[in-house]
C-alpha cells in the first residue's frame, strides 16, 4: 500500500491518512483493574495501544526485535505498577515514560548505546507494521537521519495515525512544537530520498 512512502512524499496540506486516525479511548479505570490482577483489562489495554507503543518504542531503539522485547518489558512493568498510576488523562504519557524509563536502564546495564547499520535493517528486519520495501525505505531514512524526537512524532503519525495535538500530549510538547518538528522532518526525509534518486539516475 506504501502509506509511509505517499505520506511523506505527499506536498498536499490535507493527505488522505488523515481521514485515517485512530482516536485512542484509553479507560482509565483499566490500571485500576490491572493493578488488582485483572488479566482481561491488560488486554484490552494491550489490544488498544500495541500498535502506537511499537512506533514509539522503535522511534526510540531502532531495531525491530528489541522493540518487541521492549514492548513486552514495558507491558510487565505496567501490570505491577499499575496500582500506582494516578488518572491524569495522560495515560500513554505514562506508558511513554516506563517504556523509556527501561530502555535506558538496559543501556545503562550494557554500557553501550543501540545502534544499526543502515544495511542491516534493509536485510534483516521485517518491520510488524511495515511491509511495504518502498515503505521500509522510508521507515529506514527515518530511522538514520532523524533525531529521537522527529522520529517519535512521523512514527507516531505514520504507523499510529495519531493526531499532531494527541501527539503532542502524549510527548509532553506543544503543538507548535510539534507540527515545527513533524513538517522539518518530513522536509529531511524528501530530501534525503531525492538525493538518493539522483544519485541512482546519475
Amino acid at each position: 500500500m506504501m502509506l509511509l512512502f505517499t505520506f511523506v512524499m505527499d506536498e498536499s496540506p490535507k493527505h488522505p491518512k488523515e481521514k485515517k486516525n485512530r482516536n485512542i479511548n484509553i479507560d482509565e479505570t483499566l490500571f485500576k483493574r490491572i493493578g488488582a490482577n485483572d488479566m482481561e483489562a491488560l488486554e484490552e489495554l494491550y489490544h488498544l495501544t500495541e500498535r502506537t507503543l511499537y512506533a514509539y518504542i522503535l522511534s526510540i531503539v531502532k531495531n525491530h526485535d528489541e522493540t518487541l522485547d521492549l514492548m513486552q518489558d514495558t507491558y510487565i512493568k505496567i501490570m505491577s505498577s499499575a496500582h500506582l498510576y494516578k488518572p491524569m488523562g495522560k495515560p500513554l504519557a505514562w506508558m511513554f515514560t516506563i517504556a523509556r524509563n527501561l530502555h535506558i536502564s538496559k543501556i545503562r546495564k550494557v554500557n553501550k548505546e543501540v545502534n544499526m547499520e543502515s544495511q542491516e535493517i534493509a536485510d534483516d528486519l521485517r518491520f510488524s507494521y511495515v511491509t511495504d520495501s518502498e515503505d521500509k525505505i522510508v521507515l529506514e531514512t527515518a530511522l538514520n537521519i532523524l533525531s529521537e524526537e522527529e522520529r517519535q512524532i512521523i512514527l507516531l503519525y505514520a504507523v499510529s495515525g495519531f493526531k499532531h495535538r494527541e501527539i503532542a500530549e502524549s510527548l509532553g510538547l506543544k503543538l507548535s512544537t510539534t507540527l515545527s518538528k513533524y513538517n522539518r522532518a518530513l522536509k529531511k526525509i524528501r530530501v534525503h530520498l531525492s538525493e538518493g534518486r539522483e544519485g541512482h539516475e546519475r
